[in-house]
């Protein structure tokens, strides 16, 4: 046997005993990382994947707002010396085109990026090195990158090569938030066809796009939207039985996993991944469950998992029979992941381990890394600087959903301004928000300053008591521009025109945020993530599971406040029903404790003593003495 087939039979030898050992699924083996980047906002990172793919990181792109999209395509373009053209806004279709093209130039760039780093050879500080540096101990990948550093010569040459071949770059994935699909409108006014509303033209701009990575579909079931995915053969196996695009969904639930799988299953459109949010430990906008929580949800999935993917393969493979399709090639599988609120290497390995999951994403804390999200300077030393009641659940989106919010922002500032100037709300340019018809035929804005102009007059006449009225125009006036304030920190940061000038900067972190105070590298979050070092304040801090609980008994109590004159009987059940879910909620927390075999015996007796005193505060929610509305 010649000496370069010994070093191939070494290398594959060493090769699948890395990946036979590797505690990390098949799926992720060769990107290595265990954790991807959420959207945040719609500018934080929308153009993330150009910062971290080339090292094996996904990332997720908010891509509903095109004017931005559109101007990130300029910056980026020049930036890298590519061909600018614009898409006009007199295009019927330029939301989709717009879109289109951005995503192409963001995976031409990355594809760039990767040919430079696979030409650089093994030395420190560059890129190449970086990517190794980057991924978790138990990553097969890292194995053998640590084992080629012993090694010298030929050897060494040729499993360098090979180590260059296997490197993979991170999905540039993007998001469509369901519930944002308003029709639009020609510039006369008429009404274009629902195929060119807002989330419709987004799909439409990414499944036309060249990537081979997924959509993100948040915010719960749109029938509407879901039926446009059946035009698109790249969500279907192809003649070699793959997905060129693929499907993820944010849920909340298992029930709502469940719904929306079947729904797109009878489809035939598999689904790649499940990827569960906190109902309220999140950034951006929140979806409160009743009283369920994330521990006991994701127990649900790991029992049911089985079923669910059997459950959607039958369904799915007979629709593919009838449509002549292949079906898959290789065995079905989804994806489970976890986000929302993770803080600690042992929260996240345990939310792996215990839980079986296949990732977990790592949101608000990329805020303050610089190299990986768009924050503006000034935002990000209020970040540096906030403390922990500047996060809070706020009642700011025109959409009526729960909004976490930054005390300290410009765009909160520049909101209570205007009602002291007796000028409440924003000039509405951007209109993705624009859903209500209740004085106008067009609908418009509720953070808008025509609407709330109008509704303050309303509320005028209804000669209501000084605490009803204060409590409807916090109602009314707490409503805030996130077109604009959610687009404005990318455009400070690149120093690229604002729109209309309006430079207020919202920010959405999660309230995890709140423990991170420290500006940090890249490799600094991603050695706290895989427990390398430690990058937390001092701030005393609970277990992730007990920070969410302890928000949902908060949530729940001001929910009963805001009832405290007299219930209704369907309030009363759901009131009932929210305690007892908590309570369960948290006698499991008190038997999980336990299985936490990364925590010292030290940190498991003081959690016992919080679950109890949590208990007591569940138990403390009474609302039995509410009259009953009759």
């Amino acid at each position: 046997m010649t000496g370069a087939a010994n070093i191939v039979n070494e290398f594959k030898a060493r090769m699948a005993f890395s990946f036979h050992t590797s505690k990390i699924s098949f799926m992720n083996t060769y990107s290595g990382h265990t954790f991807h980047i959420p959207v945040m906002g719609l500018g934080y990172t929308i153009d993330t994947p150009i910062k971290v793919a080339r090292f094996g990181i996904s990332s997720v792109v908010s891509i509903i707002q095109d004017h931005l999209v559109e101007q990130m395509r300029e910056f980026h373009s020049r930036e890298n010396g590519e061909d600018y053209v614009p898409v006009h806004a007199d295009d019927i279709d330029h939301r989709a085109k717009r879109i289109t093209a951005y995503l192409d130039l963001m995976q031409l760039i990355v594809t760039r990026q990767m040919d430079e780093m696979k030409a650089l050879p093994f030395e420190q500080g560059n890129d190449l090195v970086k990517y190794f540096r980057l991924l978790p101990e138990q990553s097969a990948l890292k194995r053998f990158y640590l084992q080629m550093l012993t090694m010298h010569g030929k050897q060494k040459e040729f499993f360098q090569s090979q180590l260059k071949h296997l490197i993979v770059p991170g999905a540039i994935d993007v998001n469509i938030m369901t519930k944002i699909n308003n029709a639009n409108y020609t510039k006369n006014d008429e009404l274009l066809p629902m195929e060119y509303a807002d989330a419709i033209s987004a799909l439409r701009g990414f499944a036309n796009s060249k990537l081979q990575s997924s959509v993100v579909f948040s915010a719960g079931l749109n029938p509407r939207l879901y039926a446009f995915l059946e035009q698109y053969p790249d969500f279907y196996p192809d003649h070699k039985g793959k997905l060129k695009k693929k499907i993820i969904l944010k849920v909340s639930d298992y029930r709502s996993a469940l719904i929306q799988g079947k729904f797109l299953a009878k489809k035939g459109l598999w689904i790649s991944e499940f990827r569960i949010e906190s109902g309220l430990n999140c950034g951006g906008h929140a979806f409160p469950t009743e009283g369920y929580l994330l521990g006991p949800i994701l127990e649900e999935f790991k029992n049911k998992k089985k079923e669910l993917v059997a459950e959607l393969f039958e369904i799915c493979s007979r629709v593919w029979r009838e449509k002549n399709n292949r079906g898959l090639a290789t065995d079905p599988a989804i994806r489970i992941t976890v986000q929302g609120g993770i803080g600690t290497y042992m929260e996240d390995s345990f939310l792996r381990e215990y839980y079986q999951l296949d990732g977990t994403g790592w949101g608000s804390p990329f805020l303050l890394v610089p190299e990986v999200t768009n924050v503006d300077k000034h935002t990000l030393r209020a970040l540096s600087l906030a403390k922990k009641e500047d996060y809070f659940l706020s009642h700011a989106s025109p959409l009526g959903i729960p909004f976490n919010n930054f005390r300290s922002s410009t765009s909160e500032h520049q909101r209570l301004e205007r009602i002291e100037k007796k000028r409440p709300g924003s000039p509405c340019y951007q209109k993705f928000l624009s859903f209500n018809t209740e004085f106008t035929e067009k609908p418009i804005c509720v953070s808008s300053r025509e609407y709330q102009e109008k509704k303050l007059r309303q509320l005028d006449s209804l000669n209501l008591s000084a605490a009803e009225y204060k409590q409807e125009f916090e109602s009314i006036t707490g409503k805030d521009c996130l077109c604009e304030g959610l687009s404005a920190s990318v455009l400070l940061e690149n120093k690229l025109p604002l729109s209309h000038k309006l430079k207020a900067v919202t920010i959405c972190p999660g309230p995890n945020l709140a423990y991170f105070s420290a500006v940090s590298t890249l490799e600094e979050m991603v050695g706290h993530i895989y427990g390398r070092l430690n990058i937390r304040n001092s701030l005393s801090r609970p277990h992730m599971f007990f920070n969410e609980l302890k928000m949902y008994i908060d949530y729940l109590k001001t929910e009963i406040q805001k009832s405290a004159s007299k219930l209704t009987e369907k309030q009363y059940t759901y009131f009932s029903s929210f305690r007892t879910n908590l309570l369960d909620g948290a006698n499991y927390y008190k038997h999980l404790i336990s299985k936490m075999t990364l925590e010292l015996d030290e940190k498991k007796k003081r959690m016992q003593e919080e679950i109890d005193s949590l208990k007591n505060l569940i138990l403390e929610l009474d609302f039995s003495e509410i009259a009953l509305a009759s």
